[in-house]
């Protein structure tokens, strides 16, 4: 196997919200875990971290699944700002350079926020699926995800 080369994400700004890279993760085939970036979620000028967003460059059945290519968290006092729809728009050209063609973000159904930020970001719902008894994600409680598509 390739080793994976991680890029320079360069600037990532939209308005208030400023993305710094906080970490890269190796990824580990054996566990079954993909390479990935983590950024905090900034506030420009002022440098407040307001949440954190994940891209992970893979193709696996989990990540597909259940897992996704995106996830977020926005901290509650600076919910109600969109901060992740846009964040998750400041990774589409790194995923795209990464040669990703389609990206996969999955959420709780009764996760209203989440579900209208992957509508913002052009994401389609394609189905909710019952977790596995199996996964980590079951085994902390969640039972369904729900699948969002945005093709690149």
């Amino acid at each position: 196997m390739a080793s994976f080369q991680f890029y320079e994400p360069g600037p990532l700004q939209d308005g208030d919200l400023k993305l710094l890279l906080a970490n890269r993760y190796p990824g580990s085939a054996s566990l079954g875990h993909v390479p990935a970036y983590r950024f905090e979620m900034r506030q420009a000028g002022s440098y407040q971290l307001m949440g954190y967003i994940e891209l992970r460059i893979g193709d696996t059945h989990y990540l597909r699944m259940y897992g996704g290519h995106i996830g977020y968290q926005v901290y509650p006092p600076y919910r109600g700002h969109r901060y992740a729809a846009r964040a998750c728009r400041l990774l589409l050209p790194l995923a795209r350079r990464h040669g990703l063609q389609e990206l996969w973000i999955t959420c709780n159904p009764d996760n209203w926020a989440s579900r209208r930020t992957c509508e913002l970001v052009g994401a389609e719902l394609v189905e909710i699926v019952d977790l596995p008894p199996d996964i980590d994600m079951y085994m902390q409680g969640e039972r369904q995800k729900c699948r969002y598509r945005l093709r690149l």
